[in-house]
């Protein structure tokens, strides 16, 4: 299917008297790493049109797996054992498409590093262009833009379109490089750029490129090529909702991630949400069921603290979220975690309520008691980065 080079197939060294020298028929001059999560039907079609677009480039490609389920792993081995240029990472117990992109950028030696995505909506034939603009043009980074020109958001609705130039416009402030597209997820960049951004980046969510340019200290020397964004041939599309949840946090992380943990701001909201429950339950049950203030605090706890673990599953911590069975092994592990703290939520409120007899003020001194601990406990025991 895809052309092998006959002459990788015999001995690849010459010997010296201090050991072997290696070589190969042609310099590596680009990698493209494709992050894939179930796209078995992309796989060949994908590969056959990146073979063709990069023809007379030394290139190799690296598929970034999260876990995929559908075949894909299995398409992707059996090219690779035929195809040196094609290579695989698997990943396990990690997810995030920007850090499995990082991962294929750190696992190869090509002076030149570029990502695409498995879906085929972005043009293959934008890459040599995108290669060009650094090896012989001097830049930097090199972008695919849909908003040039001669670019195209291809059939998005205009509410689509009028997200993704709102997003461009609040990414504008933490940007030290200008791009028009800094939402794209077709770009090429210098491997040694991608290792001096590397230990900055934040690593979350599916912007990559933003995290980049809004990472590195310096602007970016940068060319923009326009491309036609395309419909998904095959496969499900992974775009929903909390997409737009990681896009604010990666946001959050470069405005204030070196003073409070972006994850510490997403967890207190969730947790200010969650006493808000608190108190509407503890309010319900001494009042219309008259139960006694300490019946009520625990009832409230733990409703509170069930809401609070669903949203934090869902937002907080999506990219380690739980889910089947393991939703509920979580949930346990989460009461278990914030155990300490709800012992001391109860005992607290209980005090105050006892001095001062104002359940609502009992009520958030309680609540408030435990918070440090549930973030901790929760932070390190059951949502810990695998």
């Amino acid at each position: 299917m895809f052309p092998h080079t006959g002459t990788r197939t015999h001995a690849m060294f010459s010997y010296a008297q201090e050991g072997f020298i290696a070589a190969t028929p042609a310099p590596l001059e680009l990698a493209v790493v494709i992050p894939v999560l179930n796209e078995a039907g992309n796989i060949e079609p994908l590969l056959a049109d990146i073979a063709e677009a990069l023809s007379g480039i030394g290139w190799e490609v690296i598929f970034v797996d999260d876990g995929s389920t559908d075949g894909t792993l299995d398409c992707v081995e059996r090219i690779a054992r035929s195809d040196s240029r094609v290579r695989l990472i698997r990943r396990i117990g990690r997810r995030g498409l920007s850090s499995a992109v990082m991962e294929g950028f750190l696992a190869t030696v090509a002076p030149v590093v570029a990502v695409i995505d498995g879906d085929r909506q972005h043009d293959e034939a934008a890459l040599p262009r995108l290669y060009s603009a650094i090896a012989d043009g001097g830049h930097e980074l090199a972008i695919g833009t849909r908003y040039a020109p001669e670019g195209s958001t291809g059939d998005w609705e205009a509410a689509r379109v009028a997200l993704s130039r709102f997003s461009t416009l609040i990414a504008a402030p933490v940007m030290k490089t200008p791009l028009s597209d800094p939402m794209s997820g077709l770009f090429a960049l210098r491997r040694d750029v991608a290792i001096e951004a590397a230990p900055r980046l934040s690593a979350v969510g599916y912007k990559l490129l933003l995290d980049i340019t809004a990472s590195l200290p310096r602007r970016l020397k940068v060319a923009e090529i326009p491309y036609q964004f395309r419909t998904r041939a095959a496969g499900r599309s992974k775009l929903d909702s909390a997409i737009i949840l990681e896009y604010g946090e990666l946001l959050l992380d470069k405005l204030i991630g070196r003073f409070i943990p972006a994850k510490l701001v997403m967890f207190g909201t969730v947790g200010a949400l969650g006493l808000l429950v608190h108190m509407l339950v503890l309010a319900t049950a001494i009042g219309p069921f008259a139960l006694s203030f300490a019946s009520g605090q625990t009832l409230a706890v733990c409703v509170a603290m069930t809401f609070n673990y669903a949203l934090n599953n869902q937002f907080t911590y999506r990219d380690r979220r739980r889910t089947g069975w393991g939703w509920w092994r979580g949930l346990l592990g989460f009461a278990a975690a914030c155990g300490l703290g709800a012992i001391a939520n109860v005992g607290v409120g209980t005090m105050v309520f006892q001095e001062q007899e104002g359940w609502m003020l009992a009520g958030i001194a309680g609540a408030i008691t435990g918070a440090v601990w549930n973030y901790v406990a929760s932070q390190w025991l059951v949502w810990r980065q695998r």
